[in-house]
């Protein structure tokens, strides 16, 4: 019998960031928060890969692209047990988990209709919390409403 390919090379990046560990079904969701459709920087994106730690778990590698901390807050609520590996000269100089911030602003829309941040040119602001079964939601500042992460949409 013949030697059979079992598995896929994709070339490594020279700069940029690769995001692992994305919970499968939550890969396109993050490739749309932050834009990705609309980027020139090269994208290898994948879903439903094996994962030993999570059974199935999403991975984009951006070229050339290194995020800032509104970037990261956004991935860390879509998805939260996500890496972050920032790529220089091939080389790996940073690997963290995001972590979930304590407050988000102006990155997240209020689901209220009635919410002051609908109604007037205010900012957004919510405090994340984690409920007693460990799901993360958003409380908003203003009407102080919350919303867990299926009502999340980005400003």
């Amino acid at each position: 019998m013949k030697n059979k390919r079992t598995e896929l090379i994709v070339s490594a990046i020279s700069n940029g960031t690769v995001i692992d560990h994305i919970q499968a079904g939550n890969t396109f969701r993050v490739f749309r928060i932050l834009g990705l459709e609309n980027t020139d920087h090269q994208v290898y994106f994948g879903t439903n890969l094996t994962s030993s730690k999570y059974g199935k778990k999403g991975l984009i590698k951006i070229s050339d692209k290194f995020f800032e901390k509104e970037d990261i807050n956004k991935i860390a609520l879509v998805a939260p047990t996500a890496t972050l590996i920032e790529i220089r000269d091939y080389e790996v100089v940073k690997k963290e988990l995001v972590s979930t911030p304590e407050t988000v602003e102006n990155i997240v829309k209020c689901f209220n209709p009635k919410c002051v941040t609908n109604n007037q040119k205010v900012s957004t602001k919510f405090k994340v919390i984690t409920d007693h079964k460990g799901n993360m939601k958003l409380s908003c500042h203003y009407c102080e409403k919350t919303m867990d992460k299926s009502h999340i949409e980005f400003l």
